[in-house]
């Protein structure tokens, strides 16, 4: 980069910086003239995995794109089918003792076979709320035909020419305004002539009065799309989530009608289409039949709203609430290009990683996904997001808990969304009041407890329907420890320590006291978890038959030390519960510690058999790898968790190579991340072909397959974590930067502490960073190269970090099978320097 080009440089990021401390809302507006942040496309969407989405948090919508028949397949967050129930199964507690036995006895088999009596009914599902369609007069001949998602302003844009007239439709999710907005021009006078109707899925019926509107039923149970029995979908009258949709339209230039078949618009200029949406859910523990809202009352006044309001207010007020999330962080990876001429799905299928600003436009689209299904007061994002258009969809599109629903989350701290984290926030402390009732009845035990899935009913208690489900990944009581992760990261991050008092550590510590009661005396003296699965992955027996229930999984201890280690600390920074911390740290010092293989890896199970598929998809051993902070460079740990994710392999399906991302970037790998990166920005057809690679379908969805949000919420944070981490005592800046990026700039990306980071590189090395200390407090930082501050004093580190945020935490050295050496542990690289903050301050770095 030559010295003309590297000032151009600092100057953008400069004016982003300033921009961001202005006030973040303007940082979009800063950088839209030069960066294109589009998906765009050439024809209409022939599947749904080729649509655009729009949402708001509560409402959401793809947008098909078609010319002479336009397509917007709905959804409303609270649609669920089915309604509060009691899930929990005494019969749980009566067979512990006698599993906990044969798992004792290595009869493991067996304990799989009773570990079924342990079950309980499987979940609910999210529902497709109903279908807008569009039917033109003028036919599906068109030519210069665009229709793109812009992630700037999130507003999905159609345009095409017929008969030499240019036509535009524009369709957005207003998160303050409660609707779904479609507005339909044309460049000459009353081109305009359609017919908009509504249709769903479920059991419904359409009225035509001030509103074209449409009432409906969603199921009282419906079974999940992988479990085969007959009438898998249920209606009954005792309970159902009813629903209402209404439609209207605003014209110019033209007439509007609404009979029986639709909303009719003739001879106009230009069209809003308004739709408003609203269910009779009223909260998790009431029946939505017997304790509902009136969802037609709301619908109406949501629609009377939306009629007061012009295109224009609409249209700039939702811009305006996007862009003050959308614009917190941008991401250059390499010199300013003009927009691409070829459509996004044209270009992943050519080009993929190699095209840095492929990698770019995914890494902001799993910010606006975030931003789109998951606002403070809405449901949190689910498997898939807030989109879904089947009765029964994959997996019930549900809340899964032994990572999917987790991994969702993970950019909301790191790529400065962290107000959009209180949707999950929220969810996890009502697990936190169902699951109480779920460890009291199923295992006799103190605090709370979830399990591998939820819903918006909030169930606790393990799915299988009570013995059809295989424990391998029905039979997992550690989601609470797991999410407790997410309320503690969200505290490190911001620091509010009214957050942590009221709503954070309470949920916290109910998962620690269940995790105390939890834990059983090795022979060793040590306390293990028995029975105790590694999710979704099975070992192989002496005689050859697979199981899945044993004993002291690597993933159970490192959820219950992280668990603990966490709650230690806020009860400290609490000054409370002396007792419990001095418990805590009694029973974490006593954990059976991590156990390594002959071949150097981490066994995933403390009996040491091996796994059934050395190339699973799922390595939660290596939980504290990432998104714990247990395994930590300088450690032997560090060297083990490398070999056995080199021996997972390159694989995977789209979440599973997100999660390698991140994986690879704790263990500072750039070039070996960055092979994920590419594994990910790969073009996967949606057809029956499609098998089992991961990657991305056209429209940018993550193919698990099918689809699933994880992997596109997994690879921002990948992304986020190759450029800066702040999990071991330090802010570490480019710890994993692959050769592909050797120059660029992010802005926005947040560090625990209060701390938020500015940067730019060149020649794979840090050239120039801004610090904002949001809440004062040392500051620690490591690059590849030696830094320096502008006008504050800075030494190099000695001793512990006096910043509270970033205390490091002494690990049991892990046992070697067979007596081995260990394998030898490799300092962090790089160097170091710590310089005081004060809070509301930005502080400039060099090299």
């Amino acid at each position: 980069m030559d010295s003309v080009t590297r000032r151009t440089f600092v100057q953008q990021l400069l004016a982003l910086a300033a921009a961001s401390r202005a006030g973040d809302a303007t940082l979009a507006a800063a950088q839209s003239d030069a960066r294109a942040l589009a998906l765009w496309y050439a024809r209409p969407a022939a599947r749904w995995v080729e649509a655009l989405p729009v949402g708001s948090g509560r409402l959401g919508a793809m947008v098909f794109g078609g010319i002479g028949l336009d397509r917007l397949q709905l959804n409303e967050d609270t649609l669920w089918s089915g309604g509060p129930r009691d899930w929990n199964n005494p019969g749980a507690r009566t067979v512990l003792p006698t599993l906990r036995q044969l798992v004792a006895d290595a009869r493991y088999a067996e304990a799989d076979t009773l570990a079924k009596q342990a079950l309980g009914p499987y979940t609910e599902s999210f529902m497709p709320l109903a279908d807008l369609f569009i039917a033109f007069t003028h036919g599906d001949v068109a030519r210069a035909y665009r229709r793109e998602l812009d992630l700037h302003t999130a507003i999905a844009t159609l345009r095409y020419q017929i008969g030499g007239g240019n036509y535009v439709r524009e369709v957005l999710a207003s998160h303050g305004d409660n609707v779904i907005a479609v507005r339909l021009s044309a460049d000459r006078p009353r081109m305009l002539d359609f017919t908009a109707r509504l249709s769903s899925p479920l059991k419904a019926a359409t009225t035509a009065g001030a509103a074209f509107v449409l009432d409906g039923r969603a199921p009282s149970h419906v079974d999940p799309n992988y479990f085969d029995r007959p009438a898998p979908v249920q209606y009954s009258d005792a309970e159902g989530m009813r629903f209402a949709v209404a439609l209207d339209a605003v014209v110019e230039g033209g007439t509007r009608r609404i009979d029986a078949d639709g909303v009719h618009v003739e001879g106009a200029s230009e069209a809003v289409l308004l739709v408003v949406a609203a269910t009779s859910f009223n909260g998790y523990a009431r029946s939505p039949v017997r304790e509902g809202r009136d969802q037609s009352a709301a619908a109406a006044a949501d629609m009377a709203h939306a009629r007061s309001r012009s295109w224009v207010g609409l249209r700039s007020a939702h811009i305006e609430s996007h862009r003050e999330l959308m614009g917190r962080v941008d991401l250059q990876l390499g010199p300013l290009a003009a927009p691409p001429a070829e459509a996004t799905d044209e270009r992943v299928g050519r080009l993929g990683a190699t095209d840095p600003q492929l990698v770019e436009l995914l890494f902001q689209y799993g910010r606006y996904l975030l931003i789109s299904s998951s606002r403070p007061g809405s449901q949190p994002a689910n498997l898939q997001g807030l989109w879904n258009d089947q009765v029964r969809p994959p997996w019930s599109s549900n809340w899964t808990l032994n990572i999917n629903a987790e991994m969702n989350y993970w950019p909301a701290e790191t790529a400065n969304l962290a107000e959009l984290h209180e949707p999950f926030i929220d969810f996890i402390n009502d697990l936190a009041v169902t699951g109480k009732t779920t460890a009291m009845i199923n295992y006799g035990a103190r605090g709370w407890t979830a399990h591998h899935n939820s819903d918006i009913w909030r169930q606790s208690a393990p799915v299988g329907d009570f013995g059809q489900g295989d424990p391998v990944w029905a039979f997992w009581p550690m989601a609470g420890a797991w999410l407790s992760h997410h309320l503690w990261e969200h505290y490190a991050f911001g620091g509010d320590r009214e957050y942590l008092r009221t709503r954070a550590y309470p949920s916290m510590k109910g998962a620690a006291e269940f995790c105390l009661d939890w834990l059983v005396d090795a022979p060793d003296g040590r306390l293990i978890t028995s029975p105790s699965t590694s999710p979704e992955n099975k070992f192989v027996l002496a005689d050859g038959r697979h199981a899945g229930v044993g004993i002291g999984s690597a993933m159970d201890l490192a959820l219950i030390w992280d668990l603990f280690t966490n709650t230690i600390e806020a009860a400290a920074t609490l000054q409370t519960d002396a007792r419990l911390r001095d418990e805590l740290s009694r029973a974490r010092d006593r954990l059976a510690p991590y156990r390594l293989a002959a071949d150097g890896s981490l066994q995933e199970w403390a009996h040491g058999l091996p796994g059934a598929e050395p190339e699973h998809r799922h390595f939660s051993h290596l939980f504290g790898l990432f998104p714990g902070r247990q395994i930590v460079q300088g450690t032997p740990l560090f060297a083990a968790a490398r070999r056995s994710l080199e021996l997972r392999g390159d694989g995977g399906t789209g979440w599973s190579l997100a999660w390698k991302i991140n994986a690879w970037a704790r263990l500072r790998d750039g070039d070996r991340a960055f092979r994920f990166v590419t594994n990910m920005l790969r073009l996967v057809d949606s057809g029956p072909d499609a098998g089992q690679r991961g990657g991305v379908y056209r429209n940018l969805f993550d193919a698990h397959p099918p689809f699933q949000i994880d992997g596109n919420f997994g690879f921002t944070s990948g992304v986020s974590e190759m450029l800066v981490q702040s999990h071991h005592g330090e802010i570490h800046l480019l710890p994993a930067l692959p050769s592909a990026w050797p120059e660029g700039r992010v802005a926005g990306l947040r560090a625990r502490g209060g701390f938020v980071v500015n940067l730019t590189w060149a020649g794979g090395q840090v050239t120039r960073a801004e610090i904002d200390s949001r809440l004062g407090g040392n500051c620690r930082l490591r690059a590849a190269v030696p830094l320096r501050v502008a006008g504050t004093p800075a030494r190099p580190p000695n001793g512990p970090n006096t910043n509270p945020f970033y205390r490091i935490h002494e690990i049991a050295a892990p046992v070697m099978a067979g007596g081995g050496v260990l394998p030898a542990s490799d300092a962090p690289g790089g160097a170091a320097i710590e310089f005081a903050t004060e809070a509301g301050r930005t502080y400039t770095v060099t090299a």
